[in-house]
């Protein structure tokens, strides 16, 4: 598996999500909500938001988004979270 990182970069972010089709998200909760990408697959309760509103949430929360580029055999890998700035 390639290695992972993390970064604030609101265009960087953006640019991983949009060229892997996802789009801004989030799960109703306290907070503004649990940030998520959206890759069109089914979970339940995921509310559509606009870059401006994630990018809101992101900044408020202090989060860094944890990202991996390309799979071990080369593909666009999908895997990200949102974990806490230290």
């Amino acid at each position: 598996m390639s290695e992972a990182q993390t970064t604030d970069n609101h265009d960087e972010i953006r640019h991983w999500a949009e060229a892997r089709k996802g789009r801004p998200a989030r799960k109703a909760a306290l907070n503004g909500g649990i940030l998520r990408i959206d890759f069109g697959e089914p979970e339940e309760n995921l509310e559509p938001i606009s870059w401006e509103e994630f990018f809101q949430i992101f900044d408020h929360n202090k989060l860094l988004f944890l990202h991996q580029d390309k799979t071990a055999d080369g593909k666009l890998s999908r895997f990200n979270k949102f974990v806490d700035r230290l």
